[in-house]
């Protein structure tokens, strides 16, 4: 595809690519890259440093000078995912927004396989590759071949233990909680599926999640924080539910966390045993 949808032209079929930035000068060429990769061309790429450092000129050695880069700060230091992509939402112009970690990648074809369906329905997910960063190597995939469903709900959101990143429409996107900074893409996600109610899912794996050393998913603390943040989620929807209007999705919400909580509890057992480095290949034994 070339960008175009529907005889929609520019702002109202683009789609704003929201890059959280913090200490990834060694990744970031990879996922702008990534992007330019893409038969979908109507994509601008908000790249917001969170470290108080300059992404220009680690793009300029690498070649990378595109009018399509737009680049942002929080104003801190380690403010976070969440503060980083909201500072890139508000700089984002574009009907559609798509978070992107910096140490990961879109694969060719990603946008002009999303972009048409969540312009249509309000946002859409795909199937994602975990992938070992040291070697390029499998890990596994969300779903496998022949189970991912058509449609995807929370409930089959909530069964799920790998990050998903959907595209969303701009009207329809919550923002990310800052005081939630280790789950909070299961907030954005459930938030998105209260807004929209079950959404296609693609089920070829255009998303790469890259498995790094030195990530907060290697470190060694990264089960407390998981149990630190799911202890969060259930104050918080005692309290305000989140902001998640359906009852029924609440309800199953905090199931889902509890369920969470048992398996990060065995991948807590699994880590200390070496029988794994992070969390992604706990579940690649087969065990979550």
């Amino acid at each position: 595809m070339d960008g175009e949808c529907g005889g929609m032209r520019g702002n109202e079929m683009g789609v704003s690519v929201i890059i959280a930035a913090h200490h990834a000068h060694g990744t970031i060429v990879r996922a702008v890259q990534s992007l330019l990769d893409q038969d979908w061309t109507t994509w601008e790429a908000v790249i917001v440093s969170d470290d108080g450092t300059d992404y220009r000129p680690t793009l300029r050695a690498a070649g990378i000078d595109d009018s399509r880069l737009v680049f942002a700060s929080t104003g801190r230091v380690g403010a976070g995912a969440p503060a980083a992509r909201n500072a890139g939402l508000d700089a984002a112009r574009l009907a559609l927004v798509a978070p992107l970690d910096a140490d990961d990648r879109f694969r060719p074809g990603r946008l002009s396989a999303l972009a048409p369906i969540a312009l249509a329905r309000g946002a859409a997910f795909d199937n994602v590759a975990v992938v070992r960063d040291e070697d390029d190597s499998p890990l596994l995939r969300l779903f496998e071949d022949g189970q991912a469903p058509a449609l995807l709900d929370g409930e089959r959101f909530l069964a799920t233990s790998v990050p998903m990143f959907p595209l969303v429409r701009r009207d329809l996107v919550p923002g990310w909680d800052e005081d939630v900074n280790f789950c909070d893409d299961v907030v954005f996600n459930v938030r998105v599926l209260d807004a929209t109610g079950p959404v296609p899912l693609v089920a070829t794996p255009f998303y790469e999640y890259r498995q790094r050393a030195g990530s907060i998913t290697f470190s060694a603390d990264s089960g407390e924080r998981a149990e630190r943040c799911y202890r969060h989620l259930l104050d918080r929807l005692a309290d305000d539910g989140l902001g998640i209007r359906n009852e029924g999705l609440r309800h199953r919400f905090t199931q889902a966390i509890a369920a969470k909580r048992a398996r990060n509890a065995a991948y807590e057992d699994a880590f200390k045993a070496g029988r794994c480095a992070n969390f992604q290949e706990f579940l690649a034994l087969g065990d979550g």
